[in-house]
């Protein structure tokens, strides 16, 4: 589970790279993931996860504890 976000789930997907002359190789379009710290205050701890930068904005808009309740409610252990 490398490169995937753990509330967005967005994964890596393929394309092409178009050269000049217009030949195409395949390669891969990585999410922006980054490990970032978040505290939880309703239980007093410390989460680390493997987000995405739009799951943070999503994390800042609905708040923490909603995301992390959807995540254990799919079966993530937080």
């Amino acid at each position: 589970m490398a490169r995937v976000c753990q509330v967005t789930g967005k994964v890596p997907v393929g394309g092409n790279k178009v050269s000049h002359s217009n030949i195409k190789t395949k390669r891969r379009f990585l999410p922006n993931l980054q490990k970032k710290r978040f505290y939880l205050a309703e239980e007093d701890k410390w989460v680390t996860l493997k987000v995405s930068t739009d799951a943070i904005r999503t994390i800042n808009k609905k708040g923490l504890l909603t995301v992390v309740k959807e995540l254990r409610a799919k079966g993530e252990k937080i």
